[in-house]
């Protein structure tokens, strides 16, 4: 068990839990930096979570929910105050509906991550405070002490499993929800790196193809909000299949997150919304691509046409042209 003490001070309404774990500090930190591993601890053994926002620099925001034996889904955020990477992160916790929308009815915390080293490894220092005798009773009595030990306890094996997660694994697909999808891969390269590949005309040409044999043919790039995008390729032997894409940037943070509509023209009906976010991470850049689909129907028919393949052949080529760009 990873948890080594448990304080609690009712004067100051505080919380303190330490951990000890066998793997270096920046192991732990991308645990936390990674939707996908994250997920896998943060909530109790019965109680899974699900993450389907992770924005992990001060001023973003994750939302989650955690799942019950019998279907009930539990949701809450953090909105992330402060940050020194690799060293601490503090957020705001606090329960709401699966939007994110913070529920009033319901206490709001205030929690601190501290990561140390050890000769052993690592130690987690995790403090909360509540903001009232009131908050902090009620929330002791639905359990958060013991939830809290539950899902500690599943740390170990993630942070064991070297391979799952770490560069060269290639694209990554998981279903969230009937409409949404999380397209994750990590970069080698830095976040601004992969940023600017997404907004240099000459960059895209060379990288966002798909399979091989097929060319851009129109790059128009988005970069305030407003701005409108078209994005069209064709085959590079005789300028046939033609297709575009086309859409609306309408949330930017540079340059770890944007928000972005998107359709296919002369396709009909409602546009995706593409949310990505770029964290630094051991190895990399972790993107992450959220999908929100019109419909579970639109949203099968996309992942069927082997949408990810051409993303993994694309991202590999990413990673040549950054790794070409670095060396000139």
């Amino acid at each position: 068990m990873p948890i080594t003490s448990v304080t609690k001070d009712t004067d100051a309404l505080t919380m303190t839990v330490v951990s000890e774990f066998s793997v270096p500090v920046q192991r732990l930190w991308d645990a936390y930096a990674d939707p996908r591993q994250l997920e896998k601890f943060w909530g109790p053994v019965e109680w899974p979570a699900t993450f389907t926002r992770h924005d992990f620099y001060p001023g973003g925001r994750s939302h989650y929910w955690m799942t019950g034996p019998d279907g009930t889904r539990a949701a809450g955020y953090w909105e992330y105050l402060s940050m020194e990477p690799g060293r601490s992160f503090e957020v705001t916790d606090a329960f709401a509906d699966e939007a994110g929308t913070p529920n009033p009815e319901m206490p709001m915390m205030r929690m601190s991550l501290v990561f140390d080293e050890t000769a052993q490894g690592s130690r987690l220092t995790t403090t909360t405070w509540f903001n009232s005798q009131e908050d902090y009773q009620q929330l002791l009595e639905m359990g958060l002490e013991e939830g809290m030990t539950s899902a500690m306890g599943q740390m170990d094996a993630v942070l064991e499993d070297l391979s799952s997660f770490a560069a060269g694994t290639g694209v990554q697909t998981q279903v969230l929800t009937d409409t949404k999808v999380r397209i994750s891969r990590i970069i080698r390269g830095t976040p601004d790196q992969v940023r600017e590949a997404h907004r240099d005309p000459d960059l895209l040409r060379r990288w966002l193809l798909g399979p091989d044999g097929w060319r851009m043919s129109d790059c128009q790039v988005a970069t305030k909000v407003g701005d409108r995008y078209r994005f069209a390729w064709e085959k590079e032997e005789d300028g046939s299949e033609g297709f575009a894409l086309y859409g609306e940037l309408i949330e930017l943070d540079e340059p770890y997150r944007e928000v972005t509509t998107e359709s296919m023209e002369g396709v009909p009906g409602a546009p995706n919304i593409n949310e990505q976010t770029l964290t630094p991470i051991a190895g990399g850049t972790l993107l992450t691509l959220i999908i929100t689909y019109p419909s579970a129907e639109v949203r099968d028919m996309v992942l069927e046409t082997g949408m990810t393949d051409g993303m993994e052949t694309s991202y590999a080529r990413l990673e040549q042209v950054l790794t070409a760009s670095s060396r000139n």
